[in-house]
């Protein structure tokens, strides 16, 4: 397309396949809001998680700006923003999906021996693993991980490789809200005493009552220094590497114990014990594709 700058000619194109977009400018950050919107003075935009009544026809409010109109896309307002920009960015959550975004070889690592294969884009540091699915967003759900779906943007990268796989429940799994304060001490968990793993549990485990219980001692100290936040998310990944670790056993190897005590750990630094238990469940259900 002659005169259209290149970026807005990916934009248009992303758009008529119903992908909402939005230019980034340098620092591969959105453009700020006009005057009139500067400090969300005006409310917002509708679709933004707290619903206001701007319309403003420039680039405002972030992800939120994103849109599949052509018009808006190519108006006189959105002109000199698309000649400053430097990268196209979609709103995942908007296209029906979530982006896991791996930010170098240890992250992606990570992903290829816990999630479920999908479409994946190469990155300047790592990969962007694309799933059918919203969620919600969060940053730094493990180390060099972020999810990117509702109310959140990704850069189009490319198209990607591979076939896109439905959201997983591991990747849900990875943003546990953890609304509650951390018990106070002395309060481990409002259920009777949970069962704790010993070999008389594990008739089927090939590996040593040491092995075990030195993997246990140190998952579970991972997940109690998580005390301000995140300790959801590591009990998860404890479940799953715990798992992992007996997915060649004839079984039964007292998994179901195993878990208990990663529950208990997590809901002694205050995490909603619905939560920690689904964590947990899904964590094992990653690692070797049964829960006990």
């Amino acid at each position: 397309m002659i005169g259209i700058p290149p970026l807005l000619d990916v934009a248009l194109r992303l758009a008529v396949a119903g992908v909402p977009v939005l230019p980034l400018r340098e620092g591969k950050l959105p453009f700020g809001n006009c005057r009139t919107c500067a400090g969300n003075a005006c409310g917002g935009r509708p679709n933004m998680k707290r619903p206001g009544p701007c319309s403003c026809p420039a680039v405002c409010h972030g992800w939120a700006a994103a849109t599949t109109s052509a018009q808006v896309l190519g108006s006189h307002r959105w002109a000199g923003p698309w000649r400053q920009a430097v990268a196209v960015a979609y709103h995942p959550g908007a296209a029906g999906l979530t982006v896991v975004d791996l930010d170098n070889v240890q992250a992606v690592a990570w992903a290829r021996g816990n999630l479920a294969p999908t479409r994946t884009v190469t990155t300047t540091r790592g990969e962007h693993w694309i799933y059918r699915g919203t969620m919600q967003s969060a940053n730094k759900v493990l180390p060099d991980v972020d999810i990117k779906s509702c109310m959140s943007y990704a850069r189009w990268l490319g198209p990607g490789a591979g076939a896109m796989a439905d959201l997983p429940d591991a990747v849900r799994a990875l943003v546990v809200r953890e609304e509650t304060t951390p018990a106070r001490a002395g309060v481990v968990s409002s259920t009777p005493a949970r069962a704790t793993w010993d070999t008389r549990v594990a008739t089927g485990c090939r590996h040593t009552e040491k092995y075990v219980c030195t993997g246990l001692e140190r998952g579970l100290a991972r997940v109690l220094s998580h005390r301000d936040s995140g300790a959801g998310s590591a009990a998860f990944g404890v479940a799953c590497f715990l798992a992992a670790q007996h997915a060649q056993c004839p079984g039964p190897c007292g998994l179901d114990a195993i878990g208990q005590q990663i529950v208990a750990a997590a809901v002694s630094v205050g995490v909603p014990e619905p939560y920690a238990e689904r964590a947990v469940a899904n964590g094992f259900s990653t690692g070797t594709g049964r829960t006990a």
